[in-house]
């Protein structure tokens, strides 16, 4: 387990929307398909009230078998600072991923990279995304009341902050929110995010349950558009 004093190095990353996570990963056999198919990362959700909520065990066994070949982010919503702890010392985590109202104090206190979600509901000012410089990346989604991030719903992509793409004082930004394999190649092709994020958009009829053919139309088809439209 790090220490509150130490940073793990960030995983890699490039430009160009091609760093794809595919989150909501409840088994092996999903994180696998994920890795063969070229994902930069998956996603553990850590949160009680969620259909995709994976246990620690499973959690661990599937980190240790992506070990090295992805980037693997645990996820949390206002989760304390034990809960984040204790988590850490269970399961191998290259990423963790704040979806409530944490503080950028809160999310760096772990010496591990963070992306900070923020949810759309109008125009995102300035000063909001430039609340976490540290981050590893932040990711934009859709807001609905009541609930925070995995909504499944896409926000007015015409919110999005395309003026300050490419700002060096601005972290990564990444879309989620309603994204399909249906879908991604516009979004790529019209906003040029640097990052893009699906869960239930790459689902069958049960959440947590990964359509492997999903997977791979979905990665595919944002990485096409990623090489066409840079």
């Amino acid at each position: 387990m790090p220490s509150g004093t130490e940073t793990r190095e960030a995983p890699s990353g490039s430009s160009g929307a091609s760093w794809i996570k595919i989150c909501g990963i409840t088994r092996p056999e999903d994180a696998e398909v994920a890795v063969v198919e070229g994902a930069n990362a998956i996603g553990l959700v850590f949160v009680d009230v969620s259909p995709r909520r994976v246990v620690p065990t499973a959690a661990a066994e599937i980190a240790r078998s992506s070990r090295g070949r992805v980037a693997r982010v645990g996820l949390f919503v206002d989760a304390d600072a034990a809960t984040v702890w204790k988590t850490l010392e269970q399961v191998e985590l290259d990423l963790l991923q704040f979806h409530g109202e944490e503080s950028a104090s809160f999310c760096r206190s772990f010496g591990v990279p963070y992306i900070k979600a923020l949810p759309v509901r109008g125009p995102i000012p300035d000063s909001v995304l430039r609340g976490y410089p540290d981050a590893y990346a932040l990711l934009l989604d859709a807001w609905v009341a009541g609930r925070s991030g995995g909504t499944g719903h896409s926000f007015d992509w015409s919110l999005w902050p395309s003026s300050i793409i490419g700002d060096n004082g601005l972290p990564r930004l990444i879309l989620a929110g309603g994204l399909t394999p249906e879908n991604v190649a516009e979004a790529v092709a019209g906003l040029a995010p640097w990052g893009v994020d699906v869960s239930g958009g790459v689902e069958g009829p049960a959440k947590g349950i990964k359509d492997h053919e999903r997977i791979r139309r979905f990665v595919r088809c944002a990485r096409h558009a990623a090489h066409t439209y840079p």
